[in-house]
């Protein structure tokens, strides 16, 4: 068993948790309590509004394995921010990180002003590490094993070697992790959630999940319906998709988002390519970079490959402040120009792999090159500019997964409260497509709010959707079906 964290979590008694309900094995048996600590000292990325108690640090105790509770244990890493207004606390806000592979601990220490001064004045702000991740027990792997990975595959030869490599990948990540390697799917991470709620002594959890963070959200309210008092979906993820799915609406969503930018420079003077046809510069970036000619300006002219640059892009349309940055990259990609480099010293054998929970959450076989290339040149149609959705690399680092323990599949919640899913139409990465897909699946137990705007995300860039996630959080106002909120000019 790995501790992670030094003086993690104290035990008033020694307890064992049922795997299906996590309830005490016994009436008298007593509950975990977490021994909240000090968090190292680390620097807020910004300075919160109002006057808050410095951020507490602590640790669970939960089975690696949830059918074998009394099993072998790891440490579950948690931060929580106590509400600033002790006099009107309600209870705990539990926020589910993205990623995969964001440490839900460093948002409640760095960044918890993501949330409304109302709501952290009510509420305690709790977030974890998702088991495998960060502070958690990190699954760790071979660095040279996960640089043999391919962006893309060419041919059927290097189809096969993927296949054989990530093989070699999968044992030795399993090796150097130990048996939580193959226990670090959302379905344990509901239960791990679960547990913490018990811990803390919530008869009901109040969830706020971000991106990969619905999943989380999904599994629990699929889970444990009745515990459900309040929860919103940012960003949703559709867990029903296959292989094909996935990919067609993750390169249409990726295409719509760029559009978006594109329109966005061609009528503000903040873009730097203004007045210019970007798209046809960034076609000429795509075909350079098929040349293998294209350099990377940020990284002291290192070769751009195609995906890359896809990839690249793409992350810099998540957030509509970051387009005029993306503008810019785009002139200094057509220009050559590059900045100055760092040179890299001797990096470690070993690496942490976050990724590792996708493979084990998502089923999306390729039988052969001849199916995979499919996929390419689909993706390539339906997204003639970003024509290598960041997708395509979950089939390469998936490829081969011999068992997936929570496999896709349509939603079945039954919880009393509806499920609040928060949606913005240009999101570049979980698309509205998703979200209407979720709704649709969640049917009387779910409502869609819509952000008409850009951007991963909706609560922390539309002041409307602001007001309505929080008095559905604190005061269980549900929206009417078909509200939606303006979109913010940029």
């Amino acid at each position: 068993m790995l501790r992670v964290r030094k003086s993690g979590v104290g035990w008033a008694v020694a307890l064992a948790l049922t795997a299906a309900g996590l309830t005490p094995a016994s009436p008298a048996a007593a509950r975990p309590v977490i021994d909240w600590h000090p968090c190292a000292e680390d620097a807020p990325d910004e300075e919160p509004p109002v006057a808050e108690a410095p951020p507490e640090c602590g640790s669970l105790s939960l089975p690696v394995d949830w059918s074998r509770p009394r099993g072998e244990r790891f440490e579950l890493a948690l931060a929580r921010r106590v509400a600033t207004d002790p006099t009107a606390r309600q209870g705990t806000l539990f926020f589910g990180p993205g990623g995969p592979g964001d440490s839900g601990v460093d948002r409640v220490v760095n960044g918890s002003s993501r949330f409304s001064a109302d709501l952290r004045r009510r509420f305690d702000i709790v977030s974890f590490d998702p088991r495998g991740t960060g502070g958690s027990h990190p699954v760790r792997c071979s660095r040279d094993l996960l640089g043999r990975q391919p962006q893309v595959i060419a041919d059927q030869a290097q189809f096969d070697a993927t296949l054989a490599t990530n093989a070699l990948l999968r044992a030795d990540c399993r090796a150097r992790t130990g048996a939580l390697y193959d226990h670090v799917d959302t379905t344990s991470a509901a239960r791990d959630l679960d547990a913490v709620r018990a811990a803390l002594g919530e008869r009901q959890l109040t969830f706020h999940g971000s991106s990969y963070g619905t999943l989380l959200g999904e599994r629990y309210a699929e889970l444990f319906p009745d515990r459900v008092r309040a929860m919103v979906l940012e960003a949703a993820m559709d867990h029903s998709l296959d292989t094909r799915a996935f990919l067609d609406t993750q390169a249409v969503t990726a295409e719509d988002a760029f559009d978006e930018f594109l329109d966005w420079c061609a009528r503000s003077a903040d873009c730097v390519l203004h007045g210019r046809d970007v798209r046809a510069i960034w076609a000429g970036l795509h075909a350079r970079a098929e040349r293998g000619t294209l350099t990377d300006p940020d990284r002291a002219g290192a070769p751009l490959v195609p995906f890359e640059l896809s990839r690249l892009a793409h992350k810099k349309l998540y957030d509509t402040w970051r387009w005029p940055g993306l503008a810019e990259w785009i002139g200094k990609l057509e220009g050559g120009a590059a900045t100055p480099g760092i040179t890299t010293l001797a990096e470690d054998a070993v690496a942490p792999y976050p990724f590792g929970v996708f493979c084990q959450d998502w089923s999306l076989p390729v039988r052969d090159y001849r199916e995979y290339d499919a996929h390419l040149r689909r993706s390539a149609r339906l997204a003639p500019d970003l024509r290598y959705p960041p997708a395509l690399f979950a089939l390469v680092t998936c490829l081969g997964t011999p068992t997936v323990a929570n496999p896709q599949h349509r939603l079945r919640v039954r919880t009393d409260v509806p499920l609040l899913i928060a949606a913005t139409v240009h999101d570049p990465a979980s698309g509205y497509v998703w979200a209407r897909a979720v709704a649709r699946q969640l049917g009387r137990h779910g409502v869609l709010l819509t952000y008409r705007g850009w951007g991963h995300g909706s609560y922390t860039t539309s002041p409307c959707v602001g007001r309505i996630v929080d008095s559905y959080l604190l005061d269980g106002v549900v929206p009417a079906r078909g509200t939606s909120c303006p979109a913010v000019d940029v």
